[in-house]
This record gives structure tokens, sequence and C-alpha cells, in this order.
């Protein structure tokens, strides 16, 4: 049978890769949406190969030319966060993968949920901001959460017909990024260029700046949490340089089970899509005798103190997550622009969870509380942002 997909996100990396996968499968798959920022060539591109009913871009001025890329194709066109909501509950929809980048996936994921859409997510922020409001309302509207990052999916799978109760701990391996084995003072002045020179896998930038600090990795544990229901204590980080091992799951018995593959994208990709099946691909496949080397080292909080935020955030709860999401994004963009060092990053961010603690914020946000504390974030941030800068002669 032919399975309805709407794609948040299609111009960004995983977005692109996703519709390589679809494109493996043509009799499996119909994109019947797709929504992309500003990138209006490329998503004309992806219209005129997918032929889907609905497009949605960032915003209405980007129409007009959008609709002139468009020529000869019947599709109704939307913008914004609001047409991302609309395509994420079509009633022909099957599928929604979040693939978007930020908390803007938050609100067009809830309403997919509730909507009773499987969902198929590789947006990170949705479950660090609001988890606490996600996974309940998928278990009410019994809902499926497929996760697409790598790392998840490994876990995934390796849980596939394991019992909870044999469960130690989780996992979650990390490359090191670029800055693997440098002292805390070597990153004083690293350059963009270098933080965005990842040696495993080829990302959008705000996601390459995450691994560089290993953000990304203190995301991903708070997301753990969240996937699969187990407390911080129970999920642990390890760097594996080589990224051959996406993570592993250690038993009550000592034993391990471990998923492993290339460093390419679209093989979570495609579980999530095609689950509960493995299908055969033409992609290229890990061949161990071709120098799989596996090593592991443990992460060091003075060189990524990012991965120690994280912790403090989620064991701290409530709306502290969304915080410091909000601010990361804001610090990174400002990273990317030139208004800030990389070394200013984890600074800003630490300093918004410090002003978070000063704050009289609730236990148990709903989502109005959490987007408010996103916002808030932001705003924090950028006052820091702006003093640094200044401070720089930027």
């Amino acid at each position: 049978m032919t399975k309805n997909i709407v794609i948040l996100g299609s111009t960004g990396s995983i977005g692109r890769q996703s519709l390589e996968v679809v494109d493996e499968f043509p009799d499996r798959f119909k994109v019947l949406a797709l929504a992309a920022g500003s990138n209006i060539h490329l998503l004309g591109e992806q219209a005129h190969k997918f032929k889907p009913s609905y497009l949605v871009i960032g915003s209405e001025e980007q129409l007009p030319e959008l609709r002139q890329l468009l020529s000869g194709l019947q599709v109704e066109l939307l913008t914004g966060k609001e047409g991302m909501e609309q395509i994420a509950v079509l009633p022909e929809a099957d599928l929604v993968l979040t693939a978007v980048v930020g908390s803007i996936g938050i609100g067009p994921t809830l309403a997919a949920i509730k909507a009773g859409k499987t969902i198929a997510l590789a947006n990170k922020e949705t479950l660090v901001a609001a988890g606490s409001i996600i996974i309940p309302a998928a278990v009410e509207n019994n809902v499926a959460i497929l996760p697409v990052d790598s790392e998840h999916s490994a876990i995934f799978q390796c849980l596939q017909g394991t019992n909870p109760a044999d469960v130690e701990r989780l996992i979650l391996t990390a490359s090191g990024g670029p800055f693997r084995g440098y002292r805390p003072e070597d990153l004083a002045d690293v350059t963009l260029e270098q933080a965005l020179n990842h040696p495993n896998w080829n990302m959008g930038g705000k996601i390459t700046i995450d691994s560089a600090t290993m953000f990304n990795k203190g995301l991903e544990i708070i997301e753990a949490h969240w996937l699969f229901n187990l407390e911080f204590d129970r999920i642990g980080v390890v760097i594996h340089p080589e990224s051959i091992i996406h993570s592993l799951v250690e038993l009550v018995d000592g034993s391990h089970l471990a998923q492993m593959g290339l460093c390419d994208m679209r093989l979570p990709i495609q579980y999530a899509l095609t689950y509960p099946e493995h299908l055969p691909n033409n992609f290229p496949k890990l061949d161990l005798l071709q120098g799989a080397v596996l090593n592991f080292e443990p992460v060091s909080f003075k060189l990524f103190p990012a991965v120690e935020l994280a912790y403090q955030a989620g064991r701290h709860g409530g709306s502290m997550p969304a915080a410091l999401n909000a601010a990361n994004e804001e610090a990174v963009k400002a990273f990317l622009t030139g208004r800030v060092k990389f070394i200013d990053i984890i600074d800003i961010v630490s300093k918004v969870v410090e002003e978070y603690e000063k704050e009289s914020f609730g236990t148990a946000p709903g989502l109005k509380e959490i987007l408010a504390v996103d916002q808030w974030a932001r705003v924090k941030a950028g006052e820091i942002i702006e003093q640094r800068r200044k401070s720089l002669g930027i």
C-alpha cells in the first residue's frame, strides 16, 4: 500500500535525503506535501519531480516567484507556521516527517499527533523543549513517534523485541566533531570554517555547529529521556570517532546491543519511513573488512560543557530545556553570522540558564508557557549577544 507522506523542511539536509529515500521506493511512497523556509528554487525543483498536492513556503512575499517556478503544476500554496500546521493534519496524510530545525517544529508536530498521524521525528527541539507535552499527546492519541536521528534510531532498533525490564542504560555515541582532542584553551580562536568541518557527517550549518560544541549530544540526551522513558542517570555518552556504532543499549546482564552502519542518514530515515520493515536499497553498505576500527573515549565536560548543561536542564525539568534550546539557537545563529566567537556559544547559553533559575517559572508548563519561555530566552540571549558583540568590536 502506498504511504502518503508530508515532509516539513524538505529543502534541508534531512529533507533532501528523505526525498532520496522516497525516490528509492516509488511504489511505496507518495509525496503529499512539502514545506520549506526560503529556498524556493529547490522547493520548485522538488515539486516538479515529486508532484505534491500542497507546498508551504516561509512567507507570502515569496509566493509570486514560487508560482512562476511551478508553471504547469496543480498545487495548493500555503505559507508560514500556519501552512505547516495545515499540511500536518491533512486527512489523507499517513506520516509526517518533521525535519525543520528549531522550535518552529513543535506546533505542526503536536497538530499532527492530535490528528492521529504517525511522526517521523528529525527535529530535536520538539522533544527537548516540549517533551512533557508531546509524549503524553502521542500516548493519548495512540501515535507512534519514529526517531530519525541516527542515535535514537539505533536505540529504537536495538530495543525491538527487548523487554524494557532488561535495559540497564542507553549509551549515545558521539563523533567528537572537529575539536575532539583539543584542549579547552585551544577553542579561543576557532574559525567558522573550522567549526563547520565535521569529520564524518555532511549536515546543515546549525546542526554542524551543535556537533562542534557537542550541544547536539546534550539535546539528544534530553530527547532519549522522553523517547525511551528513562531517567537521566541511565543515559550515557561516549565518544566514538568512527561513527560506525550509532548507539548502544546495555542490558542488566552486562550484554550490549549495538546498531552499526555507515555515516549515511538515509538509513535511519528509511527505517522511520518503512518501519517495521528493513527493505533492500541501493545505498552503500558497511564492509567490516575495509578498516572498520572501533575506538571509544570518555566525554570531557571541560572541553564540551554543553553536555553537562543539558544534563542540568533535563534534570531540572519544567521549561528549562526550552530556555536552554532557545538560547543555543540564538547563540549559534550569532556565531554563524559572525557576531560572536565560537567559545561564546556555551557562555551565552550558560548565562541564560543562570537567569532562568532566578525566575519563577512553573514546574509543569503547558505549550503556551513553553513558547513564552522560548521567547524569553531568545530575548535574554540577544541581549547577551549584543553586549558580547560590542565588547569584541564586531
